[in-house]
Formats: C-alpha cells, sequence, structure tokens
C-alpha cells in the first residue's frame, strides 16, 4: 500500500487522517521522553541503554512523521538519528554541545508539529541552523569510526521459486568473494507483529548495511526478510535489538531456506487492506502453537492489547507504542498475558467529553439533593420502599461523583516534568550550578488546575534560580557548596493540596523589602511582621533586583503569580530565613468542580462558605463587638481582635423579621488573615456542585461561584480571600 501524504491517501482510498492524532500525541511522548532521556545521560559514563532510548524516540517519531508527509519533522529527526546512530556505535564521544543541540531540535520538533496539527497555521520554526550543527557534531570532533565491512549496494533480490525438497537442510551463510552474504532473516513469534516492520528502515537508513526484501509469511506473526550484506550475525543482531529481542531474530543460509520451500500453495486473499501474498517457504517455529492469534486489520492480535493503528501503511504511526515494551519469546506466558493486560487497562478520552460527564454527573447530584429534600416530609412507615430506595441512589450518586471526579485527576509529575529542561537552560546562561529535587510527584490535581498553575509555578521555579540561589563562588566564600538546590514537592493536606517551592540560597532581605516599599511609597513599618514584610514582593511592580534583565527584574511576575493563585481559589504563603533560603507554598483546592460548603443562612438568603476556609463559629453577644473609627467592628476572640463583616449588609439582604438579628459569627481564614463573617443561621455542611457565573452572568465582587440547592434555589458561593481583602482595606 502506497504512503499517504499530507492530508492524502493512499492508492486504496485509505484516508491516514484520522491517525493524526494519535501521532501527535504519540509524538510529544516521544520527545518528552527524548528530553528526559538527555537531561539525566551521564557524558562520561553513558550505557549503550541510554544511547539506545534516545535513538529508539527519534527514530519513531521520523517514521511516523515520514508515514504522514510532514517532511520537515522527518528531515530534522533524521539528522538527529544520524548522530544518535554515531553515539551509540561509539563512533563518538558525547559532549555537552550534542545534548544542547538535540535538546533544541526537540524544541523545533514540537514547533514543526503544532504548525501541522494547528493545519498549517503558523510560522514553522527554522531548522537550517540545526541541522548544520548536528552535522558539524556527527562530522567533527572525535573521527568516526570505519563502518564495519561495507556491502556494494545491489538491486533487491528477486522472490525466490520454490523448489520441492526432501527436508529443509539449515546451512552456514557463504560469503561471495566481496564479502556479500544471502540471508533469510525469520523474526518471531511476536505478540505485536509491527514491531518488524520498521526493520527494513534501518537498511535505508545506514549507508553499507545492505540490502533487504520482505518475503511472505502465511503465519501472522512471523516476519521473513531476505538480506544481502556483509555484516556479520552480531552486528545484525546488534541493530535488530531495537526493535525485537535477540531470542526472536533467527538467521540462516538464504540458498538453505530457497530449499527447503514447498512446491506450490494457495493464494492467501489478503481481506480488503492488504496485497494477496503467496505462503512462506518456512514451516513455522514449534514455539508458535502459544502465540496470539492474528490480528486482521488494526488490531494487534494479541488479547488485550490496546486497539493501534497497525495497518502496513499506517505502522509507523505507532512504532512509538510499539517500541515501548517488547515481550521476548521466552517469557513465561502467565507474565506475558499480565503484561498484555496491564497495557489495556489505559484508555485516550478527548477532555471534552470527560468534562461532559463531570457536568452530566453535577446535574444528578443536585436532582438526587431535590428528591432527598423533598422526601423528608414523607412517612416513613408509608413510603419505606421509596426512601430506602432513595438512601441507595444518593450512595450510589456520591460514588459514582468521586469516581467521575478522578479521572480528571492526573498527577503532579506532567508539571514536574518540565522544570529539569527550563532549570538546565536557566542555570547555564546564570553560570549557576543548579540541582532539583522533585517530591510528591504522584500527587493528583484536577487536570484543569494543572494547566493554571504550571505559570505560576514556572515563575517561583524561575525566581528561586535567579533571585535565590547564589553564584557558585558566593556560595563557597558562605561555607556552603557550589551547587545550590531547589525543591519541588506536593502533597494531599485535607481537601487541598499543597506544593512547596523550596531552595536554599540567599533568602529574603527584610531590609532590602522595607526599603524598596518606602521607596514606592508604600505604607509600611519596622514594626510589621515577617510575614507581612514577605507580602510585601506581591506588590504590582516590586522587584528588588539590583540589574534589569530578561529573566527578571521588570517587577512583572509576582503580583501576576499571586493574582493566578487566588483566582483558582487558592493561598500563597512565603517563609524565609536570610542566608538560608526561602520556601513559598501554594494551597490550592483538588478540583473546582465540587466543593465542601457550610451553607449559611443570612434573612431568606443562602450563602455557601468553602469549608477549607471556615475555622470555627460561635454565638456573640452584643456587648462583646466594638465599634472602632468610620463605624468598623472588631470582635475579640481569645485575645486575638478581628474584623467583622455583616453579610446582611455586603449583600444588601432584605428583612421581613425585623425582630430577627444576625448573633451567630463564622470566622474563615485567606491569605493569612482571620474575618469573623456575621450570618443569621447554620444550616449544615455539604458537597456543593460549582457552577461558574462568569460564564453564565459576569464577575459579581465577593463571589466565586454558585450552586443549586436541593429546593432547587440557586445559592452564592463566597469568595473568602476577597472578603478578607475587603476588611483590610
Amino acid at each position: 500500500m502506497a504512503e499517504a501524504h499530507d492530508g492524502g491517501s493512499s492508492g486504496a482510498d485509505f484516508d491516514l487522517s484520522q491517525f493524526y492524532q494519535i501521532f501527535f500525541e504519540e509524538a510529544g511522548e516521544n520527545l518528552d521522553l527524548m528530553e528526559q532521556m538527555l537531561l539525566e545521560l551521564d557524558l562520561a559514563s553513558a550505557d549503550d541503554e541510554e544511547l539506545n532510548g534516545i535513538f529508539r524516540c527519534a527514530h519513531s517519531i521520523k517514521g511516523g512523521a515520514a508515514t504522514f508527509g510532514f517532511s520537515d519533522v522527518a528531515e530534522l529527526t533524521h539528522h538527529m538519528e544520524s548522530l544518535l546512530d554515531k553515539l551509540r556505535r561509539r563512533e563518538l564521544k558525547p559532549i555537552p554541545q550534542m545534548v544542547d543541540v538535540l535538546l533544541e531540535s526537540a524544541d523545533a520538533s514540537r514547533g514543526l508539529l503544532a504548525v501541522h496539527q494547528a493545519g498549517g497555521e503558523g510560522t514553522p520554526p527554522s531548522t537550517e541552523d540545526l541541522v548544520r550543527r548536528i552535522s558539524e557534531l556527527a562530522s567533527g570532533g572525535v573521527p568516526a569510526a570505519p563502518a564495519p565491512a561495507p556491502a556494494p549496494v545491489v538491486a533487491a533480490t528477486p522472490a525466490p521459486v520454490a523448489v520441492p525438497a526432501p527436508a529443509p537442510v539449515v546451512a552456514p551463510a557463504v560469503a561471495a568473494a566481496d564479502g556479500t552474504r544471502s540471508l533469510e532473516i525469520v523474526i518471531g513469534p511476536l505478540s505485536r507483529p509491527e514491531q518488524a516492520d520498521a526493520i527494513p528502515e534501518l537498511f535505508r537508513d545506514i549507508p553499507g548495511l545492505g540490502t533487504i526484501e520482505a518475503r511472505p509469511s502465511a503465519q501472522a506473526d512471523l516476519r521473513v526478510f531476505a538480506v544481502q550484506t556483509a555484516s556479520s550475525d552480531d552486528e545484525l543482531l546488534d541493530l535488530f535489538v531495537f526493535h525485537v529481542a535477540k531470542e526472536q531474530v533467527k538467521i540462516r543460509d538464504l540458498a538453505a531456506a530457497t530449499a527447503s520451500a514447498p512446491a506450490s500453495a494457495p493464494e492467501i486473499p489478503g481481506f480488503g487492506l492488504f496485497d494477496p501474498v503467496e505462503p512462506p517457504a518456512v514451516a513455522p517455529p514449534a514455539a508458535s502453537s502459544s502465540s496470539p492469534a492474528p490480528g486482521f486489520g488494526f488490531f494487534a492480535g494479541a488479547p488485550g492489547v490496546p486497539d493501534a493503528p497497525a495497518a502496513p501503511a499506517a505502522k509507523a504511526a505507532v512504532e512509538a507504542e510499539v517500541s515501548k515494551a517488547v515481550v521476548p519469546a521466552k517469557a513465561a506466558e502467565p507474565k506475558a498475558h499480565t503484561q498484555a493486560q496491564l497495557e489495556a487497562a489505559t484508555i485516550r478520552v478527548a477532555v471534552n467529553k470527560v468534562d461532559q460527564l463531570i457536568n452530566l454527573v453535577g446535574e444528578l447530584v443536585i436532582t438526587q439533593a431535590m428528591l432527598a429534600q423533598n422526601s423528608r416530609s414523607l412517612d416513613p412507615a408509608l413510603n419505606q420502599q421509596l426512601l430506602a430506595g432513595l438512601a441507595d441512589l444518593d450512595r450510589n450518586t456520591r460514588d459514582l461523583q468521586e469516581s467521575v471526579m478522578s479521572i480528571r485527576m492526573i498527577p503532579m509529575s506532567i508539571v514536574f516534568s518540565r522544570f529539569p529542561r527550563m532549570l538546565r537552560d536557566l542555570a547555564n546562561k546564570l553560570g549557576k550550578k543548579v540541582d532539583l529535587i522533585t517530591q510528591g510527584e504522584a500527587t493528583e490535581l484536577d487536570k484543569g488546575l494543572v494547566e493554571k498553575i504550571t505559570d505560576p509555578l514556572t515563575h517561583l521555579v524561575r525566581n528561586s534560580c535567579d533571585h535565590g540561589i547564589e553564584l557558585p563562588e558566593d556560595r563557597l566564600a558562605k561555607g556552603k557548596s557550589a551547587q545550590g538546590t531547589i525543591t519541588l514537592s506536593a502533597a494531599h493536606q485535607g481537601g487541598s493540596i499543597v506544593i512547596e517551592v523550596r531552595d536554599d540560597g540567599r533568602g529574603l532581605s527584610r531590609e532590602k523589602i522595607l526599603g524598596k516599599a518606602r521607596e514606592r511609597g508604600l505604607d509600611v513599618s519596622d514594626q510589621m511582621s515577617d510575614a507581612e514584610v514577605w507580602q510585601l514582593i506581591f506588590a504590582p511592580g516590586f522587584s528588588t533586583a539590583e540589574v534589569v534583565t530578561d529573566v527578571s527584574g521588570r517587577g512583572v511576575g509576582m503580583d501576576v503569580v499571586k493574582k493566578n493563585i487566588l483566582a483558582l481559589n487558592g493561598t500563597v504563603e512565603i517563609d524565609s530565613a536570610e542566608g538560608y533560603g526561602m520556601k513559598v507554598s501554594v494551597r490550592l483546592p483538588l478540583t473546582l468542580a465540587i466543593m465542601d460548603g457550610m451553607s449559611v443562612g443570612v434573612g431568606d438568603e443562602v450563602y455557601i462558605l468553602p469549608l477549607s476556609s471556615v475555622v470555627e463559629s460561635f454565638q456573640v453577644n452584643d456587648d462583646s463587638v466594638s465599634t472602632v473609627a468610620q463605624g468598623s467592628q472588631l470582635v475579640k476572640v481569645r485575645d486575638e481582635y478581628m474584623p467583622v463583616i455583616e453579610l446582611e449588609k455586603v449583600f444588601q439582604v432584605p428583612r421581613f423579621d425585623f425582630e430577627k438579628s444576625s448573633s451567630i459569627m463564622v470566622v474563615v481564614e485567606a491569605e493569612g488573615s482571620r474575618v469573623a463573617l456575621l450570618v443569621d443561621e447554620l444550616l449544615g455542611q455539604h458537597q456543593v456542585v460549582v457552577k461558574n457565573l462568569e460564564t453564565n452572568y459576569r464577575k459579581v465582587p465577593n463571589v466565586s461561584g454558585a450552586t443549586i440547592l436541593g429546593d432547587g434555589k440557586v445559592a452564592l458561593i463566597l469568595d473568602t480571600a476577597g472578603l478578607v481583602r475587603r476588611a483590610r482595606h
């Protein structure tokens, strides 16, 4: 079948565009994996497995890009592959410049792929300089060793004519006068036969290796090739190990294999997707009796293996998935079966489908709450069966809600994985030595929050590297190690997740911050606590940098960091010790779609307070509230005075029961400060489905969202951080 190019189809009108998204996702995964392995590569003692792994990533991307007609990506990754091939063959010694150009090429590949994914919209990055640098590195520095026994390029061997013979005779391959040998190579049995389909590409990509021609095989889990090469069996096995296990490769003389072929055999139909093929001239090995059933079409064949495009024309699009796990032929059957089950445990689902499912479950929760509230007036004796069913519905709805919410939860390792590369480049630019430590990568957070917290965390990490970590000579002068450390950690605490960015650098200078604050006309005093002083760096335009650079010092960033975190109903706190380092703690809700809340009543209105912000509640007497300047009120709670906010006045709640007055206070905490909210009554605690007001109406001061109660009424979810800021000003 002919290859389909960008937007094209095969000669059989087979459209490969349906596999584009799979290719883009797998190419992205391979680029991420390649970047990670390059960053972890020990240049002094790089082992074969590390170099082979990086080579496989580039090779898989190149094969898929060529299949779909993305020639610019295929060309760049081909040059990367050539350099990596020399490295893994030990013809070159790895040096830092090679890692740099490969990392930059991976970035450029992402840019090219993004343009293709957008249908050609946007400007693709230029790759001319990268190709030139790769070529120079591949040919210079360490002289390349001669290729093993180059073989002349010869025409493809014609299909052998089957000649009847009494029994197969296996003989060692006899070399011609020029060193060329004619071989038959049988690969299998394979649980995923398309693993071997990439082997012919090795002969096309490596000059002097020889020629290869696929031979027909009636057994779906075997691949047979006719090869002419001057390379030894061991050299061939070293190449094939990138795609299949050595135990699955059988090499024998082509003449002996041809002699063992049967005289004739009926033609096997191709089922519409493949050209008709003749049965092979090789009897299947005995081990094939336990091999998986053939896959027919796009299925990999082995039970439990994820469905992936595996048609011959699309085989390169799935090389990335194929190369991730190769099951040796000699593995025990139970283990192979377990592996297949593990592979089948994941499935790709579009995010919009998950969001739609979450919205529907949210509506189900609201409907269930309405049924529960309406059933309270029913007589339990007369409606026992109905009430039991409603109780089951309540339990099942909650379980369903938790399960659906967990679908959107992804590990923090997705966020943390982008920082090693960023820190490496930034530290090199600043002339610093920085070690990154990550903790709690398995901690899960809602996907929507992960996407929105990435930029604030990126700025905090850059800030630690630029402002926090000192230059190596400065650290040594202070008795520290030349290499600084930045630690990223994530952990669950109650219904929240706490993400910390810590460094062992110079820390914050209280005097310098107060001095800059006074220069900018901020209202500060020497009596301020350290925590209050540290919060000053979040003021718009505030910066203590002596020199403005392209890294930091323009005063743009920390205020945006705090604004973005507050928009996620989160908080940010700073702790620092001058000369020893600093820590920034970000606390976020686990998800924005659902929350634990406390409902309070004011007049006929119901408001929801985020339970994570509620500290305590108590009955208040009129004499315990003091009025100060401009009519502000304070209440004393265990020797601590805190501002009082009357929700009735904030939201102008109409009151029809004039004899009733607010007599309950709920203490809430946000941004390191506490306020007491004056309410009429406490209605209870429950989970609420959060509805965004901005999408459906507009931004409302002191309100972060809304929810629908069991009786069908809308209740506003209060923005406790906004209320705290209101009291502060």
